[in-house]
């Protein structure tokens, strides 16, 4: 819930004039892995992020706001309205506003506790009926600091464009691409494992049935994939260790943008009877921020739990959920030492300094993946 302060009505724009295609006219509920087959609602769908001028108890003042847009398909769609920025770029974690709306020509009309949103033109026109609120956000493209990191020297690469013996079942797009349902067979006990990943547009979709795969690591524990963008980060979404631990916070990006997962894997230990004497421990850096952070793992997760915990590391699997998935850059750092030099914590992926400016944050802006016909907004640099 927002404050109280916060109850306004408010208009916000976009658009970036992007014409339907074959494919949807064709089928509408299709999982869409290509821009140039989008339909009239992509072009809404996104973040948006800008300052606005609000009256509370201490007068006026410029506070910042971020807004991310959903499409559901047919001209439908939900948003949520973030108090001081986007997840992992200044919101508070605390306060956010659901909206709902349908788009009419080339608006999408939303509309939320006392609030009414106009959504065109790449703009985010805000004002409230009492005028206690105005200002303007502009539509930004997120991307993340570790997209494209190269693999260190001490790294064994499981996939980068073509076969590679790590790689079990694998099937290959023509433009390199990996499609999921495979498996990565190079085996570690405590590992650093760097993954990108691009979600389908699949705007018709609902819940697990929303561009769904999964990172099983030692094929026991899943960390979610899912295309939960803009929702608010369950057990079940991507982030989450899979319906055991919900993630930090939601950093999933839209869908057709490329994303990544760095995750920090210690397997549990188990003494000379077979008996375990030491959890699994996980981080998870979804998109460059921590969604999962020194997590003790009590047991194996999802379908993992069919195959149950055990002293032998076991290939990592990309889950085949039916969705169209990609992967791209996998590599891995094995962490493994002899018994008698292992010690309690493996190294956590750490790709933004602790010292970073607050011009810099764990999610960097920069252009992401260009509609069609996209308009021109400036990216921003963004706070954690």
């Amino acid at each position: 819930m927002l404050p109280a302060r916060f109850s306004f009505v408010m208009t916000l724009a976009l658009s970036l004039g992007v014409v339907g295609t074959p494919l949807f006219a064709q089928n509408p509920k299709s999982a869409v892995t290509d821009l140039k087959n989008v339909d009239e609602d992509f072009a809404f769908q996104g973040e948006y992020s800008g300052g606005v001028v609000e009256n509370g108890p201490q007068g006026w003042r410029s506070q910042k706001y971020g807004l991310q847009v959903v499409a559901q398909g047919g001209g439908e769609f939900i948003a949520k309205l973030y108090v001081g920025g986007l997840p992992g770029s200044g919101w508070d974690r605390e306060n956010r506003l659901s909206l709902a709306g349908m788009r009419e020509g080339d608006t999408v009309v939303l509309a939320g506790e006392s609030l009414q949103v106009l959504v065109k033109d790449g703009k985010a026109q805000l004002a409230s009926a009492e005028r206690q609120l105005v200002g303007q956000m502009n539509k930004v493209h997120r991307q993340s600091p570790t997209l494209g990191k190269k693999p260190p020297h001490n790294a064994v690469v499981l996939f980068d464009g073509k076969e590679s013996e790590y790689l079990k079942g694998a099937r290959i797009t023509e433009d390199g691409l990996l499609q999921e349902g495979v498996e990565l067979t190079k085996l570690a006990q405590d590992f650093h494992l760097h993954l990108e990943f691009r979600l389908p547009y699949m705007p018709y979709a609902r819940g697990q049935g929303r561009a769904n795969s999964g990172v099983y690591l030692h094929k026991r524990y899943e960390v979610q994939v899912l295309d939960s963008f803009g929702l608010d980060g369950a057990f079940n979404e991507a982030g989450s260790l899979y319906r055991e631990h919900k993630p930090l916070l939601n950093m999933v990006l839209p869908p057709l943008e490329w994303q990544t997962y760095d995750i920090a894997f210690q397997a549990p230990r188990f003494d000379a009877e077979g008996n375990k004497t030491q959890n699994a421990e996980l981080t998870v850096l979804l998109n460059g921020v921590p969604v999962q952070k020194n997590l003790d793992l009590a047991t194996a997760t999802g379908g993992g739990k069919r195959v149950g915990e055990g002293p032998k590391p076991l290939p990592i699997n990309l889950q085949n959920h039916g969705n169209p998935v990609r992967f791209r850059n996998i590599w891995m750092v094995d962490y493994t030492k002899p018994d008698e030099e292992k010690s309690d914590k493996i190294e956590t992926p750490a790709p933004v300094a602790a010292n970073e400016s607050t011009e810099k944050g764990p999610i960097l802006g920069a252009p992401g993946p260009a509609a069609p016909a996209p308009s021109t907004t400036n990216p921003v640099a963004v706070t954690s």
